[in-house]
């Protein structure tokens, strides 16, 4: 049985096997589950498998968790509305806090929490993308649908809650920021970096660049391989590691690689990269590049560079520009031009790269899980506090 704790609350999202949002769903319960009793409500399945570019829609290799507060539901499906009225009605929790960021799973976010609404329990929304990354109107109009439901919203980051107040008016009082943690959960810890690198095909020489994520329009492929070309004629030893399954035709990137003569210089691996190799990748990279052409949340895979301490240039989009130490390490969206020279600065300097590290570390720190979980449960409180201070008048 669970211990009863500060509160019993209930999280709407994808949970291990499931891709999707589960890393951060469960870095999230792991540390809530510390403070609070965590009831998981997940999917048994979550889409169907045409909505979902690259296939397979489960990663087994995610960390075991046996929590004595942390209870997974995985009952919702996408087909069976029955499954979704059930958890919205006899799902335990003094609160729903339904993590949002995926439209096909709009009419199971809406029954589920209006169905705590009619319970008499408070929602809050930890809105991942307030705007949709392929900028489809229809996940505005979604959103606001479902916003309609919150009493409290959760951002990552603070451009997030500017946008959250000046498109969708909901006042700034009923907006907490708090950042997206490090994905700690990839960190094995046990693998040779050196080792490693001999397996890519790299040597103690080369300075290795990377590109990590889903291949998508807006992570600005092609401004990344206009860069690194300007690269290899100053530092032939770099090399660019690409790594993600295809959400689009590879074709047109192909082109520009050829075009510019960089084929050698590179290593491509296009599928889905398992919880227990991610970190195989950023061990062997010297230096992670986000140069997204847009972006309005907070990233997934910067969260996984700086929990592995990774030096990392990011473009001034969304809220990217929080994951570094500075400003120097923020280069504009599409500006291939200074985006190698930053790359070409950093890698040429390994002191400089170090303290980068040691800054992407304290980063980290600043932004952990306990310290997520605390804020997270003030947010709670705030929220059940407003509730019963309602029923009373």
């Amino acid at each position: 049985m669970q211990s009863r704790k500060i509160f019993n609350i209930a999280i709407l999202g994808s949970f291990p096997p499931l891709r999707a949002l589960s890393s951060y769903c469960l870095e999230l319960s792991l540390s809530l589950s510390k403070i609070c009793n965590v009831n998981f409500i997940s999917f048994h399945s979550i889409y169907p498998s045409f909505l979902y570019p690259g296939g397979g829609l489960k990663d087994n290799t995610f960390p075991k968790t046996d929590l004595q507060n942390l209870n997974v539901r995985r009952f919702l499906t996408w087909y069976n509305p029955i499954t979704w009225i059930r958890e919205g009605l006899f799902a335990p929790g003094d609160l729903l806090h339904a993590q949002w960021w995926s439209p096909p799973l709009a009419y199971i976010y809406f029954i589920v929490a209006f169905c705590f609404k009619i319970r008499g329990k408070p929602v809050i929304f930890t809105v991942h993308n307030v705007f949709q990354h392929e900028r489809v109107p229809v996940y505005n109009m979604i959103s606001r649908l479902l916003f309609s439901l919150g009493d409290h919203f959760i951002v990552h980051s603070l451009s997030n809650k500017g946008q959250l107040t000046g498109y969708f008016n909901i006042p700034g009082d009923r907006i907490s920021r708090i950042p997206h943690g490090p994905l700690g959960i990839h960190v094995r810890g046990d693998t040779d970096r050196e080792m490693i690198r001999g397996e890519f095909g790299f040597n103690r020489k080369d300075k290795v660049v990377l590109l990590f994520g889903a291949i998508r329009p807006y992570k600005g492929i092609d401004t990344a391989l206009h860069a690194f070309s300007e690269v290899v004629k100053q530092l032939p030893e770099a090399r660019l590691l690409i790594a993600g399954r295809l959400w689009e035709k590879w074709d047109r990137y192909e082109d520009i690689i050829n075009d510019l003569n960089i084929s050698d210089y590179i290593k491509k691996h296009f599928e889905y990269i398992p919880s227990d190799e991610v970190e195989k990748y950023f061990l062997a990279a010297d230096l992670v590049v986000l140069p997204y052409q847009h972006f309005d949340s907070q990233s997934g895979v910067g969260a996984t560079a700086l929990a592995f301490n990774k030096p990392m240039i990011v473009t001034e989009t969304g809220g990217l520009p929080e994951l570094v130490a500075g400003r120097f390490y923020v280069v504009p969206p599409k500006d291939s031009t200074a985006l190698a020279e930053k790359v070409l600065f950093c890698l040429k300097d390994s002191s400089r790269l170090a303290r980068m590290s040691e800054e992407s570390r304290q980063i980290s720190r600043e932004i952990s899980w306990d310290v997520i979980a605390l804020e997270t449960l003030l947010v709670y409180m705030k929220v059940i506090l407003a509730k019963r201070s309602l029923k009373k008048r």
